[in-house]
């Protein structure tokens, strides 16, 4: 789980935020780069195939490897692809191929998820679920910091004139898609996960005629997993898709103008870098072992409230640095408190949503809460440039502090009406 983990973490700062940091070093304005950031609503909408990687066998590779894993290797073959194409594009030239490479990227890393998601959930029992998510999310929080400060500092050694270089781009892209390789070695010698329901759905019908055998499979792929959720929860499935759909909303419309945030404060890429590496890494560790201690001791949803609380929270700490100017020990503070928060809430919901799924339909109903988590706050992430040119950072950093309180109220609701 930690190198699957770094595989899935990797390619989404690669499309998001280190792009955005690229984008702006090549002069794309900041309306722009707020734009770029719905690539990232790919990631919302993967409950539209997630039935075809629950049930859709991919020839030679499902005998050799499994359901799951060929599904893995299938895309992280893709990622690694596309990422090298990216290095090779200049968006200052050619931003709409970029775009394009982007999309590509995300729609693999969307897959991908969906099939280690389903992985995860299988392979251990649902008492064991927030370890293993604790150790998910310190792999794919690694991932992101390779992908996010790693590739800043390999940019920034790459350099070899003042100003924007493409070819120091180009190198680093060029060894992140390089680092692909982390994940697809994984998943080589991993086994595949037993899933006995899955396997007897999947073959009920076989020899039936096709139509029926179509409309079959569309009923047990794509109608069951809604079904099934909405007959366990009833009238309590509102609250709790309410609170998916809500519950990252502070973090990801801020996150997309992190980067940017830094490079206007006048923060080189060595800097960036270095703090994200050093104290990134440490408390994005300690938070996730935060996360998983505290959820086995006090209950996964007192655990997401927490999480909730400090996600708005520390972006606070950002209206404050942009009010303080270049300071290192300040952004130092910052980006701590930042990914130990994150640690926290992402174990936790991790944690929750695996024990929202059934393990008939994992695949797809994880694919579903995931992609709710996600379409709202990257739709709204999309606006975000617009805002900063209009009111500032400041401002900015406040009200997406503001828009994370709601969740801590529908957690409150869920709580009494639910086992934490």
């Amino acid at each position: 789980m930690l190198f699957l983990g770094f595989s899935s973490g990797l390619p989404l700062l690669l499309i998001l935020g280190t792009l955005s940091f690229w984008l702006r070093e090549a002069g794309i304005d900041l309306q722009t780069i707020g734009m770029m950031s719905w690539v990232g609503l790919v990631y919302g909408f993967k409950w539209l195939w997630a039935p075809l990687v629950d049930r859709f066998q991919i020839p030679f590779l499902f005998k050799k490897f499994g359901r799951r894993r060929s599904w893995l290797l299938s895309t992280q073959v893709i990622i690694a692809l596309s990422l090298f194409a990216m290095g090779r594009t200049d968006p200052a030239q050619e931003l709409q191929l970029m775009v394009w490479l982007s999309l590509l990227t995300a729609w693999a890393s969307a897959t991908q998820d969906i099939a280690l998601d389903a992985y995860r959930i299988e392979s251990a029992r649902l008492q064991e679920q927030a370890a293993l998510a604790a150790t998910y999310q310190t792999g794919y929080r690694l991932g992101m910091i390779w992908a996010g400060a790693g590739a800043l500092a390999l940019a920034a050694w790459g350099t070899k004139t003042h100003g924007y270089d493409p070819l120091a781009w180009q190198f680093s892209y060029t060894v992140m898609a390089c680092s692909v390789s982390v994940g697809f070695v994984t998943v080589f010698f991993s086994r595949e996960p037993e899933n006995p329901v899955l396997q007897s759905v999947s073959m009920l019908g076989a020899r039936l005629p096709l139509f029926q055998r179509l409309s079959r499979w569309f009923q047990q792929a794509v109608c069951m997993p809604f079904i099934d959720f909405f007959s366990r929860y009833q009238w309590q499935a509102l609250l709790i898709l309410m609170l998916i759909a809500s519950y990252r909303i502070s973090d990801v419309v801020m996150g997309v103008m992190a980067n940017p945030f830094y490079q206007d404060l006048g923060f080189s890429k060595q800097e960036v870098a270095a703090v994200s590496k050093v104290f990134g890494v440490v408390m994005t560790l300690f938070g996730a072992f935060i996360g998983g201690v505290i959820s086995v001791r006090i209950g996964v949803l007192r655990t997401l409230f927490l999480g909730g609380a400090l996600s708005a929270l520390t972006n606070l700490l950002f209206a404050w640095l942009a009010t303080q100017g270049h300071n290192v020990v300040y952004l130092v503070l910052t980006v701590s408190a930042d990914n130990l928060a994150a640690g926290i809430a992402s174990v936790a919901f991790l944690a929750y949503l695996a024990g929202l799924t059934n393990k008939a339909y994992t695949a797809t109903q994880y694919a579903i809460f995931s992609s709710i988590m996600l379409l709202l706050p990257k739709f709204l992430a999309g606006f975000s440039g617009f805002i900063v040119e209009s009111v500032g950072y400041s401002a900015f950093f406040v009200a997406t502090a503001a828009i994370g309180l709601p969740v801590l109220l529908l957690i409150a609701a869920i709580s009494r009406t639910t086992k934490p």
